[in-house]
């Protein structure tokens, strides 16, 4: 993350910051796989990640309204949680996807910069890709003897080519395309000047598909990301200088990494300063204002979650009962 952003920086060009930062979160895939199925994960998420920028640059440059705006989410959220179940990825929730789209389609882009910016993602994608793989080369060099050093790769990423046939998969996009809607509809009736942060709020709460229905997890995350906006108000607030900036976002990307398959409200305290510190460069606006609308916004979202995955475990603990009682 870091060396993209200081290239920029040096250039001149700290605006298109938040294409390389995007690119960047490749990285956060593959996390302990073999390095022949990471080649593989990394390049989805590649491709997931430079699909979310390119499809937000185009919204942009069109100057969408918001119903295509939201359309463009719904369908977004669609391919997201298919593309992952489908290809294993790990995290397994479009989170990232949904965070570049809704940030790039924000900026305000004319139609002759959408290539040279999503070339810039391009650029962190790839060189992300690089470092991400730069393990293989580790362990290729090293003697026999040394092997014990590196960690264990266990994860085991497997390709469902049929997961679009799965009801927990199309129960976690309803999920997410229910919440969605209801939050950034909520944020803007309230009047909110950043109400994509609900839509993504939601995402970040909502399970994955299979995973449980906990309404701990909820408020872990809920606090978490509360936790992240006071850290990244002590970051933020006394008008840091760029290469701050830059800081925050590599710890931002390695702590999110190092936690997202441990503990997501844990990742969160990273996640959330790396969201909003990009998010500040994007489009700049007072922190202050940024701060409250974040902390506003994640309650609702994380509200219209909570209520969604109580309602989802009710029925599910209702269907299972009712198939418990049948005959036979």
């Amino acid at each position: 993350m870091v060396v993209p952003l200081i290239v920029l920086v040096v250039i001149g060009r700290v605006d298109l910051a938040v294409y390389a930062t995007f690119g960047g979160m490749t990285a956060l895939f593959g996390r302990s796989e073999p390095y022949r199925l990471r080649a593989r994960s990394v390049s989805v998420a590649a491709v997931g990640m430079l699909g979310s920028i390119a499809f937000g640059l185009v919204m942009a440059a069109l100057g969408a309204p918001l119903a295509l705006l939201t359309l463009g989410l719904m369908l977004l959220i669609v391919v997201g949680v298919l593309l992952i179940s489908t290809m294993g990825l790990f995290p397994g929730t479009p989170l990232f996807f949904v965070f570049a789209y809704t940030v790039c389609a924000q900026v305000p882009t004319e139609p002759d910069q959408v290539l040279p910016r999503l070339l810039v993602g391009l650029a962190g994608a790839g060189f992300a890709w690089l470092v991400t793989m730069s393990g293989w080369l580790l362990r290729r060099a090293a003697p026999e003897r040394s092997a014990p050093m590196f960690k264990q790769l266990p994860r085991q990423p497997r390709v469902n080519l049929v997961a679009y046939r799965d009801g927990r998969v199309w129960l976690s996009i309803a999920q997410m395309l229910v919440g969605v809607v209801v939050a950034g509809g909520l944020a803007i009736l309230v009047g909110i000047g950043h109400p994509y942060w609900a839509v993504v709020s939601v995402v970040a709460v909502l399970p994955p598909p299979g995973a449980r229905h906990s309404t701990s997890r909820a408020f872990h995350r809920i606090f978490g990301t509360a936790a992240g906006v006071v850290l990244t108000a002590l970051i933020l607030l006394p008008g840091p200088p760029i290469w701050v900036l830059i800081l925050t976002i590599a710890i931002g990307q390695f702590g999110a990494e190092i936690l997202v398959g441990r503990h997501y409200g844990a990742a969160l305290l990273f996640i959330t300063p790396l969201a909003l510190t990009v998010s500040h460069l994007g489009s700049p606006a007072p922190v202050s204002v940024l701060l409250v609308d974040r902390v506003v916004e994640t309650a609702l979202g994380g509200a219209v979650a909570l209520v969604i995955v109580v309602v989802t475990r009710a029925g599910l603990a209702r269907a299972a009962r009712r198939r418990e009682a049948l005959p036979g």
